[in-house]
Parts: structure tokens; C-alpha cells; sequence
């Protein structure tokens, strides 16, 4: 038979433990709480808003003028080369979709176009013309000049956005998945340019005469559309 003090002394040990055990079960339960709850996403900054919209702008003003540079080489040159006809419309077909990609993006957020869709409209079809009749290696050139300047560009976007992602994530707010869907979609797009880099130098783009006055015009005219489209 056990002791009333010893009794006393049991009992008050084990309301202790049924208290600590209490107490380490609220703690736990509220730790997981807070872990499971859903992360703020950080509201855009004027400059990261104003970032966004320029890259949409300039990206459908460059697939614009990729179809359009497709367009107007095509006839030329698979007429006179008409093993060609399933890559070049394999490439407009894919610049196509780019453009119809960014088309949704930009009505989608209320994007202003690019003010200057008509000048780039003339001078990308004045482009793919007039190389097509300079003759295939010459075809070639410039879409290894255009695709150069543009995965490059693709590239820089990626890469702001993710140093963006990044800083959020430090922070404590969450990347949407909308941003990541972007992020994919750029990275999907930048892939299927430069596979068309790579399809222009196996048909002999760097053969054109003369190659480095003509790829390095066409390189210094992309650089100029793409800083004036993400302004006006």
C-alpha cells in the first residue's frame, strides 16, 4: 500500500507531464500550422511592372517580324531549292505559335503594342526578300543573324526573372505559378530559335558572301529594334 505522501507525490508528477505534454503538443500543432500555411505573394514594384510589360511588347514585335522574314523568303527560295520547303515551313510554323503565344500574353495583361508595328512590318519583309534573291546561303545568314540576337535576348529575359524569383523566395513570398509558367514558356521559345540558329548554319549560312558585313548588319538592326520596341 503506498504512502498518502507518496500518492500526493505521483500525482502531482503526473499532471506535469500530462501539462509539459500539453503544451509541446500546442507548440508542434502551431509550428505546423504557420509551415502549412500559404506564402504572400510580394506585390510588383513599378520597375518590375514596367520590365514585364516591355518584354511582352518587344517579344510579339520580334516573332512578328520572324513570320513575316519567313513569309517573304519562302517563295524565292523554294523555288529555287525545293528540298527546302518542309524546314522553312517547319520555322514559320513554330514562329507562328510564338507569336500567337505572345499575342494572348499581351491582351491578356493590357500590354500596349509596340507603335512602330507598321516601320517593323515593311522592314522584315524588305529583309526576307531581299536575302532570299541574294540566294540560299544568304537566307541563312540572316536567320543565324536574327536567331543570335534574339535567343541572346530571351536569355537576358530569363535571367532578370529569375534573380527576380530568387529575391522573393529569400524574402519569404512565393513565386506564382503564373511566373513560372512564363519562365518555361521563354525558356520552350528561346529552345526552338536557336534550334532554327542551328539548322541555318548546317545549310550553309556562313558561306554567304559576304557574311560578316551582312550577318553583322542584320545583328545591329535587331539590337536597334529591340531597344526601340521595349520604348515605344
Amino acid at each position: 500500500m503506498r504512502s498518502p505522501i507518496a500518492h500526493k507525490t505521483l500525482q502531482s508528477s503526473s499532471r506535469r507531464w500530462i501539462s509539459a505534454t500539453r503544451q509541446k503538443h500546442h507548440t508542434t500543432t502551431t509550428t505546423d500550422s504557420k509551415s502549412q500555411q500559404p506564402r504572400k505573394r510580394k506585390p510588383l514594384t513599378k520597375e518590375q511592372r514596367d520590365f514585364l510589360s516591355s518584354a511582352l511588347r518587344v517579344n510579339q514585335t520580334g516573332e512578328l517580324a520572324a513570320t513575316l522574314i519567313y513569309t517573304a523568303q519562302t517563295p524565292p527560295l523554294v523555288n529555287a531549292h525545293p528540298h527546302l520547303r518542309p524546314l522553312m515551313a517547319h520555322m514559320y510554323e513554330q514562329e507562328a505559335g510564338h507569336l500567337k503565344t505572345f499575342n494572348a500574353l499581351i491582351t491578356k495583361h493590357r500590354v500596349r503594342p509596340t507603335a512602330l508595328y507598321p516601320l517593323w512590318s515593311v522592314l522584315a519583309t524588305g529583309l526576307g526578300w531581299s536575302t532570299a534573291l541574294m540566294g540560299r546561303e544568304a537566307a541563312m545568314a540572316c536567320t543565324e543573324a536574327v536567331e543570335t540576337e534574339i535567343g541572346e535576348h530571351y536569355n537576358n529575359q530569363i535571367r532578370t526573372l529569375l534573380e527576380m524569383f530568387e529575391q522573393w523566395e529569400a524574402e519569404g513570398y512565393e513565386v506564382g505559378q503564373e511566373f513560372r509558367d512564363l519562365i518555361d514558356t521563354l525558356r520552350r521559345i528561346r529552345d526552338e530559335e536557336l534550334e532554327h540558329l542551328d539548322h541555318a548554319v548546317e545549310h550553309d549560312a556562313k558561306e554567304a558572301q559576304p557574311y560578316w558585313l551582312l550577318t553583322n548588319l542584320i545583328r545591329a538592326g535587331c539590337r536597334g529594334a529591340i531597344w526601340t520596341s521595349e520604348r515605344v
